[in-house]
């Protein structure tokens, strides 16, 4: 059922600390982590603690975790001094999503080209 833990899901292990990731915030509806492949000196994961596919039903369904992301990234850019930073949300293998749990990517200490690859 969206928006419930799923068991085959990394993002909800890592919520629920099965598996381990280097997190750097964490609120009470948000978890925010390093990046195991950094895309930038700064690439931070912001996700939701609940389960939705994508950014889309997340916004949908809870409007005010979206929310929630979206002050977290600007939190983990003021923590890492960034000046600049981009915030990207993946919608289906198309745009590159690989986990399908709503996710944000925080981007930054480096020039941002665009447009994106």
């Amino acid at each position: 059922m969206a928006g419930e833990p799923q068991d085959d899901c990394l993002f909800c292990k890592i919520v629920e600390g099965h598996i381990p990731a280097t997190i750097v915030r964490e609120t009470e509806t948000t978890v925010a982590f390093r990046d195991i492949n950094p895309q930038a000196p700064t690439h931070v994961l912001v996700i939701p603690r609940v389960h939705y596919k994508n950014a889309a039903e997340l916004a949908a369904a809870e409007p005010a975790i979206a929310a929630d992301i979206l002050r977290e990234a600007q939190m983990v850019a003021d923590e890492d001094k960034l000046e600049s930073y981009r915030v990207v949300f993946n919608t289906g293998s198309g745009a590159g999503q690989t986990v399908w749990h709503a996710h944000a990517h925080v981007l930054g200490g480096r020039g941002m080209h665009w447009p994106p690859g």
